[in-house]
This record gives C-alpha cells, structure tokens and sequence, in this order.
C-alpha cells in the first residue's frame, strides 16, 4: 500500500507538471520529488497546496505592442525584452520624485492619497498596526467618506505580518478592501505560498506612488528605540500612471473571480521621459524581472549597481553577475550587515563568496537597507518591490519599473552610491565542512516557504 501511494504522488507531479508545463528550478524540482517519495502522506498534500508557482492560465497581460517604425538603438535591448515577454510598451510618464528618505516618501504618500478626486486604488504586502498604518487607514477612510471610490487590497499572509488588519473597520468606513491569497484559503484560485509583493498607490489614473515599502512605521519614521529602516520609494504622474492601474484591476479582478480587464497604450511623446512596468509573477508566462537582471548582467558594458535586502539568487542571475565580474564589468553589490531575516543572512554567503572570488564588490551598510535597485551602465534603472532572491524571482507576484531617461537613470544611481559610500567592504572566509553542508539544506529546502 505504502508503494501504490509512493507512485500515485510521483504520477500526480509527473502528469500535473506536464499538463500545466511547469518550469522549475532543478533545486526545487528534486526537492519535490523527495519528498512525495520518501514522505508521501506529507509530501503530497504540501505539493497539492504549495506546489504551483503559475496560475493555470497564466499569461501576459499587455496586449502586442505595435512594431517600431525604424530599428531601435543598440540600448534599447532592455525594453525591446520586454516587450518580447509581452510587458506593456513604453509610456511617458512626469514628475518624478525619488524618496531616498522615509519621511519625503510618507510625505509623497499622503500627497498622493489626498489628491485623489474620484478614484484611489492602493495595493500592499503588509499594513502595519502603528501610528504609520493607522494614519494611512485614517486617509482611506476620510477619502471614502468624501466620496471617493477607494479600494484596498492587501496580502493575506502579509495580513498576518501586520498585526491582523481589520477588514470590517474599513468596510464599515466605506473601503472596499480584498485579501488577495487568504492564508486559510485551503483550495481554490490562489495559493498560499504565493503571495502578492506589490506596492502601488494610484490617484485618479494619473498620479502614482511605487517601492518597496510597506505602509509600516519600520519603513518611513521607526519607532521608538528602533531606527528606521532605509528603502526607495517614488511618486510620479501621466500616462504610466494608467498602465500601473491596469496592472492594480487586473489583480483586483483576479482576487474578486472576476474577467482580466483589458489593457490600455497610448504611445510617448517624442521628448517625454519614458518608463516600462515590469511585472512578474504567478501572473505572467515568464519570470519577467529574473529574466531582465540576467539579460542586463550580459549586455552590460561597465557597471552593474544592485542594491537588494537579501541576495539569494537562483544559479542562472548567480552566474550571470560572476561572468559580468569576470568580464571586467564593475559589479557592485549593496546589502544591509544584518537583515531582518536571519535564514538569508545565513544562506546568502554561498553566493556572496562566488561573486568575491571572481571580481565582484560587495558592500555592508550599517543599517537596515530594505531598498531594491539595480542601475546597468547608462542604459537602465530598475527600482520597485523585487528582491534579488529566489522567492521574489520566482513566486512572488512583484512589480519593478524600468526608466530610460538619462537623467532620472543618474538619479538612482546617485542614491545608490550614497548607501555605497556608508557600507563597508564584505571579506569572503573559507567556510566550514558543517557550515558548507548547513548552508545547502537550507538553499534545498528553503525554496518554496
């Protein structure tokens, strides 16, 4: 009986990863596979729940950009990527502020918030149950009862992480508020390891507020005793303010059950500064972002500048930043001393002493750095919630936004230079048997939670 199980598990994951053309990484696919045939009546409930990193359908959700009129010069490859991933095209966009500071970035939120006239959309991982959360709450629910139309959508697990959200407050104050992914929703659309990573406030259509911060006091002002944590956010207005709301109702419609929305393009103008949503995730055919950062580890010429709270790359990103190191491209890797997360502090010094050992340069703040950035030579900058970690690359659904425009590319790049310039060198050591083996359990096992 014990062997008729073993064998329906693996026949299980055998015809579902063909009949859904799954694409795992090998790490987790062996792992999966151990663990239905060593584990069967565990390992086969926790494939069924946790197993499926895209949706059933899932496909790209900007409709086929139209051909360019001429050949585009040879820095376009980044939006020429992604626009062959099917990612919305281009789109102009004004305004830009970049918020290395929590404070201009609460200062640009609630900006955002109040200037909403009919309309204000906010997606989050985690609300915080603090002074921050509160008063952003506070703003939702003034603006609903002004008669706005304002709808919340919030992270079931990071529900969780935020001090248990009250949905009937909200509601009751004329919110319209959704958990995308409930983590006690056992069956149906979503699954609770997949969680969404967002982070998009949007006014009217035209106004946007995007990062990697969460609406918590650790990310804008701390609290008392505790530092505040260092991140990017930024705040613009136009046209791409749309596109980052298409992206907002086609998650909104999906946590509702409802029909994907269509999506809207209207083409830059000749001397407008542009940029390109790229979002990835259970979502899109493709690991849009992962895909991105390793094209752009090879197409760069002089300089790659990333800046990540936790690096736990898969091999492929891992490879392509070592071949870049290896090729004299000047590769700089900012990361916080000690993160909030102890597991990839401990797991991310396999990948930190590849990347010393062939050229790269890695950098340790002092201070919690929760920002995620990478700037390649002159050509791109990419800023938004992505981690450059496998859950972020791989499960997560998570929304980077990439600029094209010289001068804002300078932009982020100077405040990457800044943390750079407070960071202090990594020197890779000669690890352990115990701690060589420890480190790969961890990488082994650690994918899919």
């Amino acid at each position: 009986m014990h062997g008729l199980v073993v064998a329906l598990g693996l026949l299980i994951y055998v015809l579902s990863s063909h009949a859904m053309q799954k694409r795992r990484d090998p790490t987790a696919a062996i792992s999966w596979v151990l663990a239905i045939a060593l584990i069967p009546y565990l390992g086969l409930p926790l494939y069924l729940l946790f197993g499926s990193r895209k949706r059933l359908q899932a496909r790209n959700l900007s409709i086929k950009p139209m051909p360019p009129p001429e050949p585009l010069p040879a820095d376009a490859w980044p939006r020429q990527l992604a626009a062959a991933m099917g990612q919305p095209p281009v789109e102009s966009y004004g305004g830009l502020r970049v918020h290395a500071e929590g404070r201009e970035a609460l200062q640009a939120l609630f900006e955002v918030i109040d200037s909403a006239q009919h309309a204000l959309s906010l997606c989050t991982f985690i609300i915080g149950r603090d002074a921050i959360g509160n008063a952003v709450l506070a703003r939702l629910a003034a603006q609903a009862q002004r008669g706005v139309k304002v709808r919340l959508m919030v992270d079931g697990f990071g529900r969780l992480l935020g001090g248990r959200l009250s949905l009937h407050e909200l509601k009751a104050a004329g919110v319209e508020v959704i958990l995308f992914g409930p983590v006690l929703r056992l069956a149906g659309r979503s699954r609770p390891n997949l969680r969404n990573h967002r982070k998009i406030v949007v006014a009217d259509g035209v106004r946007l507020w995007c990062g990697g911060r969460n609406f918590a006091a650790e990310y804008f002002e701390g609290a008392e005793g505790r530092p505040p944590w260092r991140d990017i956010s930024f705040d613009l207005h136009g046209p791409f303010a749309a596109q980052a709301l298409d992206l907002f109702n086609s998650d909104w419609a999906y946590a509702n059950g409802a029909a994907r929305p269509p999506r809207r393009m209207v083409a830059p103008g000749p001397d407008e500064p542009y940029a390109q949503l790229i979002a990835s995730g259970p979502d899109q055919a493709d690991d849009t972002v992962h895909n991105l950062l390793v094209t752009g580890c090879f197409k760069a010429r002089t300089q790659i500048v990333a800046v990540t709270p936790y690096f736990v790359p898969g091999e492929a990103l891992l490879m392509a930043l070592v071949l870049a190191a290896r090729r004299d491209v000047v590769v700089d890797l900012i990361l916080p001393a000690h993160s909030n997360h102890h597991l990839a502090d401990f797991v991310r010094h396999r990948a930190l002493r590849a990347l010393a050992a062939a050229g790269g340069r890695i950098w340790l703040t002092p201070y919690m750095l929760h920002a995620k950035a990478m700037v390649i030579d002159g050509d791109l900058a990419m800023s938004g919630s992505a981690n450059l970690d496998s859950r972020s690359m791989f499960l997560n659904y998570e929304l980077m936004v990439a600029f094209y425009a010289p001068s804002d590319i300078r932009r982020f790049a100077e405040v990457l230079d800044a943390h750079r310039a407070a960071a202090v060198p990594y020197r890779a050591g000669k690890p352990s048997l115990w701690r060589d083996f420890t480190e790969g359990l961890v990488l082994w096992l650690g994918f899919q939670l």
